[in-house]
């Protein structure tokens, strides 16, 4: 009976450890968590008091010994502490919701294409602490495109285009490696950055980036065609110093939006001229793929295929790629070993 409760409850974990959205993956299951990178920490006891939704909920609002804060900045860990507490409650929670006491878990995660080799020992080492018994690191372009089960390990060229929360990612992945990427601290965050910038320089208004945020996801846009849609911005004044209420639009969040969206493109044009012309001829048959937060932006993928005169898809679901991707490798981590990052360190001379 309890062999038969294990097969039904396994322990692997697949983690997309994303700065803006965290999403868990479990082998046999499927993905049972996705919620904001914001962990809320009692900082008197150490004890988290909330992750994800009901953590963002607090942000600007808890008294001194309270702390929620994102411990990822532009998809690295910003704060190894919390981040290890953070996956140590992902890890608990999982396990609670079986039942059962399960001896400590493999972990598969996706990190960013261009970290540095301390940033990815700072991941390794912070699943470890958290309960991992082993811990694979996978880079988020190649995992995006086995979750959208695209042929990595054959002689043909892929190309995917990961834009998250603190990064985004360009890859050209042929016979289970990367073989030309670009890796650029500009996405999601940036975005809203972007707009808050706009309204101050603007308007003279003063947003927060949640505001920001709400109002990319409305009416954001990054080509002409797309539809131009109003929403109300509310903000500080500051000349005045009183709320003030403005109605802003589509047109204006893509003037917003434009220095940082030409860096992405132009990122893509360099990946593609980098990438053998074997591989592009392949690219050019099957297109490229766009996956992640910031490929909802409306207008993004029809400017892609603009500005590359390539086919591009915006996957469905494009939010859960990745961690799709890490449930993948944990079905079959034997045969997809080739697709994982070296924990291989060196070790520095003393």
């Amino acid at each position: 009976m309890l062999n038969r409760l294990f097969k039904i409850f396994p322990k692997d974990i697949g983690i997309d450890l994303g700065t803006a959205n965290t999403l868990v993956y479990v082998k046999g299951r499927g993905i049972v968590i996705n919620e904001p990178s914001v962990v809320a920490i009692n900082q008197k006891t150490g004890q988290v008091l909330a992750i994800g939704s009901e953590a963002k909920k607090m942000v600007g609002r808890t008294p001194a010994h309270i702390v929620a804060e994102r411990p990822l900045v532009a998809g690295v860990i910003s704060d190894f502490d919390v981040t290890e507490q953070m996956l140590r409650y992902l890890i608990d929670k999982v396990h609670k919701q079986t039942f059962i006491v399960f001896p400590r878990p493999r972990v598969v995660i996706g990190i960013p294409s261009g970290v540095t080799e301390v940033e990815k020992r700072a991941v390794e080492d912070a699943a470890r602490n958290a309960g991992a018994v082993e811990v694979y690191l996978i880079e988020e372009p190649m995992a995006a495109a086995i979750g959208i089960r695209l042929p990595v390990n054959e002689a043909c060229g892929n190309m995917v285009v990961d834009v998250g929360g603190g990064t985004c990612e360009v890859a050209v992945i042929s016979l289970g490696g990367i073989v030309a990427s670009r890796s650029l601290r500009i996405a999601g965050d940036k975005f809203n950055q972007d707009i808050v910038r706009f309204a101050r320089d603007e308007y003279k208004l003063f947003i927060g980036e949640k505001t920001a945020e709400d109002i990319k996801i409305a009416i954001g846009s990054i080509h002409p065609a797309e539809e131009n849609l109003t929403h109300k911005m509310r903000g500080r004044d500051l000349v005045t110093g009183l709320p003030r209420e403005v109605e802003i639009n589509s047109h204006e969040i893509r003037r917003a939006l434009f220095p940082s969206i030409n860096i992405l493109v132009n990122a893509i044009k360099m990946t593609i001229e980098e990438t053998p012309p074997e591989l592009v001829a392949d690219i050019m048959q099957r297109g490229i793929y766009i996956v992640g937060g910031g490929s909802l932006l409306r207008g993004f993928y029809r400017l892609v295929a603009e500005e590359t005169q390539m086919p591009t898809h915006l996957v469905d679901d494009p939010l859960t790629a990745v961690v799709r991707g890490t449930g993948v490798v944990l079905e079959d981590i034997d045969s997809l070993k080739q697709v994982l990052v070296s924990t291989q360190y060196e070790e520095v001379p003393r």
